[in-house]
């Protein structure tokens, strides 16, 4: 099964996020940090599963979106990482996408917004 991995410290986002994102067709795992996600993303692949697209806040605890992005495309290349933050300044979105970002919203979201970047990452 292929899923998307939203990681943000905020339960209430994540489930934002999934609700937008229910009849994507892709599984949902949840991560309340980079580490976290990092762990989770290493048990899925483990089990065959495949990751299509992980959504990112910026500012967490343990480890930040950043940190995660750098991490992550030691191994993945290609996935597409969305960056949903509340940070719009041009540094740190230069920072995101210098570190492999794929793209970034900036939180508040729209429905439609969400759903019309994942899907042009994913179809």
């Amino acid at each position: 099964m292929k899923h998307i991995v939203i990681i943000d410290d905020s339960p209430t986002i994540r489930t934002s996020v999934e609700y937008t994102l229910k009849d994507s067709g892709y599984g949902m795992v949840h991560a309340e940090n980079g580490v976290d996600a990092l762990n989770k993303i290493k048990d899925l692949l483990s089990k065959g599963d495949e990751i299509a697209l992980c959504i990112v806040d910026i500012n967490m605890p343990q480890m930040d979106g950043i940190t995660f992005i750098k991490k992550f495309r030691e191994n993945d290349k290609f996935t597409p990482v969305v960056v949903l933050t509340t940070e719009a300044e041009e540094e740190k979105i230069q920072e995101g996408k210098k570190a492999g970002a794929s793209g970034w919203m900036i939180k508040p979201f729209k429905a439609e917004q969400l759903q019309s970047v994942v899907h042009k990452f994913l179809r």
